[in-house]
């Protein structure tokens, strides 16, 4: 049987051990909290799915505004893995409803790929946020099977025609990836061309891509997406 713990109680815990570990809410910096509840209550999973331009669906779980973006920020650029568990939930329900729409249309498994990491975020981070929140979110390892042909430029500063541009013919499948399915997990989507990279790549592998999911997306109007349907990474994406 599971054991609730009343709230009234887990706050008492975490004021005691603001008294040890001080630290600021990665979402409003109110003092003490690495979350607060205001907080935590703006990353319920609200999942809507819009497709790429080549008709591949991307479920999200945040729009990547507010609260959701401050504490996605926190983790990726100020070492806030302090989030990670909180982030991981709204993550597992776009996987979810990612594979509820796959349903039975795919036969075998369906493997997690993720965006080769670029070495100089790693070695700036320590850390993969994608595979930290992939291992908080109690979802299956996802696999190395693309390599980073050459450095990219950092995307935060590019238009999303100059984010295509940078990225294109940057990735490649490192093995043949026949009769392998793959979902495409990454963390915020901006103008898709991380994502359509990644999809690419593992195609021209000889995969099969069903889709992908992500922590958040930004508004519409900035996206590289279709506006067809409305259903429900990195900065650098």
């Amino acid at each position: 049987m599971a054991l609730t713990i009343p709230d009234s109680l887990r706050e008492a815990v975490l004021d005691a051990l603001a008294v040890v570990l001080p630290l600021a809410c990665a979402g409003c910096d109110v003092d003490d909290r690495a979350l607060c509840s205001g907080c935590r209550g703006q990353l319920q999973p609200r999942p809507f799915a819009r497709p790429l331009d080549d008709g591949t669906p991307v479920w999200a779980a945040l729009a990547y505004d507010g609260v959701p973006r401050r504490a996605i920020l926190g983790l990726k650029e100020q070492g806030r893995t302090d989030v990670a568990r909180a982030l991981a939930v709204p993550l597992w329900s776009a996987v979810s409803s990612s594979m509820l729409q796959v349903g039975s249309s795919v036969t075998g498994s369906v493997e997690l790929a993720i965006p080769p990491v670029n070495r100089a975020s790693f070695r700036r981070r320590g850390y993969d946020p994608v595979r930290l929140l992939a291992r908080a979110a109690g979802l299956p390892r996802p696999v190395s099977v693309l390599v980073n042909l050459h450095e990219r430029a950092s995307q935060k500063t590019l238009d999303r025609a100059q984010r295509a541009v940078n990225l294109v013919g940057s990735m490649a499948a490192s093995r043949p990836l026949n009769g392998r399915s793959f979902l495409v997990l990454d963390d915020v989507v901006t103008t898709g061309a991380t994502l359509a990279e990644v999809i690419r790549s593992l195609r021209d592998g000889g995969a099969e891509v069903v889709g992908a999911a992500v922590l958040a997306a930004t508004p519409r109007h900035s996206l590289g997406l279709s506006s067809e349907l409305e259903i429900s990474r990195d900065i650098d994406a």
